[in-house]
């Protein structure tokens, strides 16, 4: 009867209908969401096993194991991370048992929750391993195929069809991606980028699941179907959820999923079921409502779907010249000694002092205002719009930090599009401090991508390309600038993690505050073949207990002893010639590095410009006034 089934499965004319959504099970039997729904296989297992057998006596043909998020990386945060094959045999061997010998068990395999390269650390060839991980223990445990679904990244999804493949090349895979409202994934990647790629990484069956109700999924599947000769499938949410009472409920009826379903089987899926919202009642309604239908044909060839893809695909611009893009990358290619002040942003909505700190130092000929975004999770003022107030009024460049911790890969791109509509030109992109380190520890971190993704990103958007390689028509200017710490304590791991940067993209780099020449010597050594300009990050103490601060509790801030033991001196005498002494150290610091890099940052302590401007005695060349942006 199995082997019967995995030809069906195969045959790309019969039709195949799974089961429905596992967790909205789980859920409605009382067991929240703060537990690791996975474990169950292990700490409940007549619970799943009952949900299976729930499935299977609603005409579910294919039951799918409760193993979604049970990949190490995603077990990881709940300290299970030694239990990843434990779990997904477990898993595999409750939905046999549930299955018998008269339905198929698809072994579930869900993203890793993290960023591959280009967009985050981890590698193509780790990601592999850990899919491979969790499907060799599926098989173990009984597994007749994989399903890989809900995916985004058509890459990450790619590297988990070849896994499936290196685990056992004969189990059937279907590889299902997830996309948003608006049809495309949160990628970019539309239904045509879909059934192309998946067609051309190998999957048995490809199609779609999950995020939208059936509605979305349809008109997805009609511009699939004519792309490729693969089997289609559709596993629709039932509905957009709701809120009820504090719950989330999917209001789409059994019957209403039944109709789609007849729906999506004539425009071409073969495979069809439900996600999250579903339950028995709509699978046992989208069974009986699918049997009827007559097989659809008229599928174009495989070599009709290279030749719209190759159409179809854009392949971006050069970026415009270097030099070009803004006052600040000129300097850079001249050669020049370019200085810059960091002004943070008020944690209100009055700039006047902002403003008038930014005209100041322009007037001083400094060349640009560095404006750090939510620097140790403070809560203020967007940096993007704080550097178009500056730009706007004052009339001086700003080099503008954009952190991944508040935004997710969407945001950023919006927030990006924007910057360069209204005319900023110069970025720095980090990671971000997590919000433990400030006052809201209990609010939420996003971290969709790295500062080595988001690199890549506005890298892309210089060429013309979003994240998922599609025009978007005139390209963005930026100047890409990154952050590197030469005081890391992992001096290698930094300097790697810099080389992905500049292959990512990077242009130049400003460095956390400096306070050892010597280090900083012998990091800028070590990355001088990246050929990259490196602006010094220069912090004038302003007490001692400043000087222990950023040496104790700031990451990635290195502060001598002797340095810690001047300012101690110096507050003995007063606070006055603590200040003027944390201002004589980052001069001296100035003058020793200024022959190693590209130009310095100097932050302004107490929020007061013209203690920055003390450091830079001597060291200004004078520009005039800037020309109004």
């Amino acid at each position: 009867m199995r082997d019967a089934l995995l030809k069906r499965l195969l045959d790309p004319e019969a039709l195949i209908v799974f089961d429905g959504a596992m967790g909205t099970m789980i859920y409605a039997r009382g067991v929240f969401i703060n537990q690791c729904y996975d474990e169950l296989c292990v700490r409940a297992p007549d619970l799943i096993r009952g949900i299976h057998e729930e499935y299977v006596e609603s005409g579910a043909e294919v039951i799918e194991t409760n193993t979604f998020g049970a990949n190490r990386v995603k077990l990881e945060q709940h300290g299970l991370v030694e239990e990843v094959s434990r779990i997904n045999i477990a898993a595999a061997r409750l939905a046999r048992d549930a299955a018998g010998e008269s339905v198929l068990v698809a072994g579930a395999v869900g993203p890793l929750g993290v960023r591959l390269e280009p967009y985050g650390s981890t590698s193509r060839d780790e990601a592999r391993a850990i899919f491979a991980e969790q499907m060799h223990a599926l098989k173990e445990g009984g597994a007749d195929l994989f399903i890989l679904e809900t995916f985004s990244d058509l890459d990450e999804l790619t590297q988990a069809i070849v896994a499936a493949r290196q685990v056992d090349a004969s189990m059937p895979v279907i590889a299902q991606v997830a996309i948003n409202a608006d049809g495309v994934t949160a990628y970019g990647a539309t239904p045509e980028d879909i059934a192309s790629t998946l067609d051309a990484a190998g999957a048995d069956v490809i199609g779609l699941n999950c995020s939208v109700g059936p509605q979305t999924i349809l008109e997805a599947i009609e511009k699939m179907a004519p792309l490729t000769t693969r089997k289609l499938s559709a596993q629709p949410n039932a509905g957009m959820p709701r809120d009820v009472g504090g719950r989330s409920m999917y209001m789409a009826s059994p019957e209403y999923m039944a109709s789609y379903a007849r729906h999506l089987v004539v425009a071409g899926a073969k495979v069809v079921g439900g996600c999250c919202g579903t339950t028995p009642a709509h699978i046992r309604e989208i069974s009986e409502g699918v049997r009827p239908l007559a097989p659809r044909s008229g599928r174009t060839s495989r070599a009709t779907v290279a030749h719209v893809v190759a159409d179809k695909r854009a392949e971006g611009v050069a970026p415009v010249s270097f030099a070009e893009r803004s006052r600040w990358a000129a300097r850079l290619t001249a050669g020049a000694f370019v200085t810059s002040v960091e002004l943070v942003p008020p944690r209100g909505v009055d700039a006047t002092k902002l403003l008038s700190d930014a005209a100041l130092l322009r007037e001083a000929g400094v060349d640009a205002i560095n404006v750090p975004d939510g620097p140790r999770a403070q809560s203020r003022m967007g940096a993007v719009l704080a550097s178009l107030l500056i730009e706007q009024n004052a009339h001086i460049e700003t080099v503008t930090h954009y952190c991944c911790r508040d935004r997710n890969l969407l945001g950023m791109l919006s927030d990006l599009l924007g910057a360069s509509a209204v005319g900023l030109r110069n970025l720095l992109l980090i990671t971000g401090d997590p919000p433990k380190m400030g006052p809201y520890p209990s609010a939420t971190a996003v971290f969709d991508i790295d500062s080595i993704g988001l690199t890549n990103l506005v890298s892309q958007l210089n060429r013309g390309l979003d994240p998922g390689g599609n025009a978007i028509g005139e390209p963005t200017r930026f100047v890409i600038g990154v952050g590197v710490n030469p005081a890391a304590l992992d001096h290698e791991n930094e300097r790697r993690r810099f080389e992905w940067k500049v292959e990512a993209g990077a242009e130049y780099a400003i460095t956390q505050p400096v306070f050892d020449a010597q280090q900083l010597e012998q990091f800028l050594r070590s990355v001088e073949s990246l050929h990259v300009p490196v602006v010094a990050g220069i912090w004038p103490l302003v007490s001692v207990r400043n000087a222990e601060f950023l040496a104790n509790e700031v990451p990635g801030v290195a502060v001598p002893d002797e340095v810690i033991a001047r300012m101690r001196r110096a507050n003995a005498v007063s606070r006055e010639h603590a200040v003027q002494e944390g201002i004589a150290i980052a001069r001296e610091m100035l003058e020793r590095v200024r022959p190693m890099v590209a130009g310095v940052q100097v932050s302004a302590p107490f929020g007061k410009a013209e203690l920055a401007l003390e450091v830079f005695a001597g060291v200004l060349e004078w520009q005039g006034t800037q020309p109004v942006l």
